[in-house]
């Protein structure tokens, strides 16, 4: 059911009848005693509610759209994850989208400065570590080690927030490293890491999680300096409001911050 989208292919709401809304702000499935015409206003009439999402929250959210969907029968929740910094430019373009979760503050700054989200919450932080394939051939056991010429490094781009919070990082640690490449999202220097190009990246504590086992991650202390905080709102221009508000609640509700603080995400 999920589809992931390309830059500008968001459908257009279909007007049909939803069954079940009741119940969404704690992320429990609505009960079948909900009337078609009490389920049709409290979505507006929309048929799919468009979220755009930083990559990091690709897992957790693609969970979360699932009990959403399940909770809103006949409703589809449709994800377009990338990078925050690409997400903001690409709403404040003009792109339709409903709800915006950032991986910072400052690109979530970007939507609201445009009157295009108001009153955004601070949902949960992520700090990054080290990643490095299972087997680290490059014998990385620390920050400093990322210095060295041989080490092949993989960061995330500065406009970026995985990218500004790795040299907020490296400048508390005195240290500067010259990366191969500099990547756009945090998945794309995850994969780095994978498939073996390069032997160290700097990522999200929840990408290596994710991971599932390709990549070890490595703590460094320098990393409580700089955590990033996720904020989420709806947005202001949003074809489907009502939706919207209640995906963000399920989000907040007990339910959604289980399935996030157990794919690594910190309470903020």
């Amino acid at each position: 059911m999920f589809r992931r989208l390309s830059r500008w292919a968001i459908a257009v709401p279909v007007a049909l009848t939803l069954a079940g809304l009741a119940g969404c702000g704690s992320g429990e499935p609505a009960t079948s005693g909900t009337s078609a015409s009490a389920s049709a206003s409290a979505g507006g009439g929309a048929k799919e509610v468009t979220v755009f999402a930083a990559a990091s929250l690709t897992g957790t959210f693609t969970e979360l759209g699932k009990t959403f969907e399940a909770a809103h029968p006949g409703t589809t929740v449709k994800f377009n994850f990338g990078s925050s910094a690409t997400l903001a430019q690409q709403i404040t373009q003009g792109a339709p989208a409903d709800v915006f979760a950032a991986a910072s503050p400052a690109t979530m700054k970007t939507v609201t400065d445009a009157s295009l989200a108001s009153a955004p919450t601070t949902f949960v932080r992520n700090k990054l570590q080290i990643a490095v394939p299972a087997d680290n051939p490059a014998k990385v056991d620390d920050l400093k080690d990322l210095t060295d010429p041989k080490v092949k490094v993989a960061l995330c781009a500065e406009q970026v927030p995985c990218g500004a919070a790795a040299i907020k990082a490296l400048d508390a640690a005195g240290l500067k490293v010259k990366p191969v490449t500099l990547e756009q999202d945090v998945k794309a220097t995850l994969t780095k890491v994978e498939l073996g190009e390069v032997d160290a990246a700097l990522v999200y504590t929840t990408d290596v999680i994710a991971s599932a086992g390709k990549v070890k991650g490595i703590t460094f202390p320098e990393a409580d300096k700089a955590i990033n905080d996720y904020p989420i709102a709806t947005l202001t221009k949003a074809p489907a409001g009502d939706l919207a508000k209640q995906f963000v609640d399920l989000v907040l509700s007990p339910q959604g911050k289980d399935v996030l603080t157990k794919a690594g995400f910190e309470a903020p």
